[in-house]
């Protein structure tokens, strides 16, 4: 693709509307640390900071926050500050951070699993642990980054509770439901919010390509569909000239993200 406009861009990928979708969360945030785990969602935060979003605090992956927007995988140029780990948790405990995180279990409330799979006494397998995911959901908004959409990921009840789902922070009252909030859920299939009278998993959005019977059968709880669902949104030729040969010059969202 050339950036001066004069050859015809290659047309979106899946990957190309994941990355658009997860930059799409930060709309509007203002200044907070972005805390995009995964490829495609750091591609997203980059992105949108350099589009829509220019208040957006970045960091090294680390614990450096950084002034300019280097390629996936590129050293910072620009250095604007030291982040240590007291610093983040204040910023966390605070509010001040959008966190993307991955899930290897989320139900239809939104509760999320990082820690096993199976029995707690025997699980089946161990992952990452609990980790910083209570905390997370607590004091900050939590969105969630599914590269693999199936019934293996969006199960009906999660083995272990470690981000918290809108009933469980509705259980445990007003003191975990003040900053609690989950604005997006983002797959390789489309968008879910949880804008429902119930709080549940909707389907906000398909990517193109993608049925809703596709979703359907790809989730293992009743998921809302409105009776119109929108395809998520196009990027424009500067956010793919961004991607393509700014962001990720490489091509690693095409490993995440497969068409």
């Amino acid at each position: 693709m050339s950036g001066t406009g004069t050859t015809t861009a290659a047309p979106a990928t899946r990957a190309e509307y994941c990355v658009v979708a997860c930059a799409e969360a930060w709309r509007g945030a203002g200044e907070v640390l972005a805390s995009p785990m995964g490829t495609v969602p750091t591609i997203g935060a980059r992105l949108a900071r350099l589009t829509f979003a220019p208040d957006l605090l970045l960091t090294d992956g680390e614990a450096l926050l950084i002034g300019d927007v280097p390629a996936v995988g590129a050293a910072p140029r620009v250095v604007e500050g030291w982040l240590p780990y007291r610093q983040h948790l204040a910023l966390v405990a605070t509010g001040r951070r959008h966190v993307m995180m991955g899930a290897s279990q989320l139900d239809r409330y939104g509760n999320q699993n990082i820690s096993c799979v199976g029995d707690w006494e025997r699980p089946r397998r161990q992952l990452l642990g609990v980790r910083g995911a209570p905390v997370n959901t607590l004091n900050n908004p939590t969105s969630y980054w599914v590269p693999k959409h199936s019934t293996r990921v969006f199960v009906e009840r999660v083995d272990m509770v470690c981000g918290v789902g809108y009933d469980r922070a509705a259980a445990a009252g007003p003191s975990a439901t003040r900053f609690h909030r989950i604005p997006d859920v983002i797959s390789d299939l489309g968008v879910f919010d949880f804008e429902t009278p119930d709080r549940t998993m909707r389907l906000r959005s398909l990517h193109p390509g993608v049925t809703v019977e596709q979703v359907v059968e790809s989730t293992g709880f009743a998921l809302a569909v409105p009776s119109e669902v929108p395809y998520t949104r196009e990027p424009t030729a500067e956010e793919l000239r961004l991607i393509r040969e700014e962001i990720d010059p490489k091509g690693l969202r095409d490993r995440e993200v497969r068409a």
